[in-house]
């Protein structure tokens, strides 16, 4: 866990509760490992990362109870698109409660959400993906 995803730069993947990232190979200056998504990728052979699991692997089963004990936690309440307006986000507007009058759902920023993909196909970092998640 605790992986570093560039040398120095410090961890950034594997390091929810309970959660762990696996060595599958050594390949010359990089490293082969599993993350607990599923997705295999390629991370440098000289990045940091500490051995074992992040303890804590019932923090999700944790019920917050009510509003009040999120709000203690700096978590403010969740607004629903369709409920804002038009120029609030690509839901909002119309006459009570009306459809989404789009194709597909939408992000806040209009970028399209839910099942389609959105990683550009160029991106420089692709080729240290070996197999992407699956959901």
């Amino acid at each position: 866990y605790n992986v570093e995803l560039h040398p120095g730069r410090g961890a950034a993947l594997a390091r929810s509760a309970g959660i762990g990232a696996e060595v599958l190979a050594h390949e010359g200056e990089y490293t082969n490992i599993k993350l607990p998504s599923g997705e295999i990728r390629k991370v440098s052979t000289t990045s940091w990362a500490s051995i074992g699991a992040v303890s804590n692997p019932e923090h999700s089963f944790m019920t917050v109870g009510k509003a009040g004990r999120n709000r203690h936690r700096g978590i403010r309440p969740t607004v629903r698109g369709s409920v804002m307006n038009p120029r609030d986000h690509a839901h909002g507007g119309g006459e009570g409660k009306t459809q989404l009058g789009l194709r597909r759902p939408k992000t806040p920023w209009g970028k399209t959400a839910r099942g389609v993909k959105t990683r550009k196909h160029n991106k420089k970092s692709n080729k240290f993906i070996l197999h992407r998640r699956t959901k």
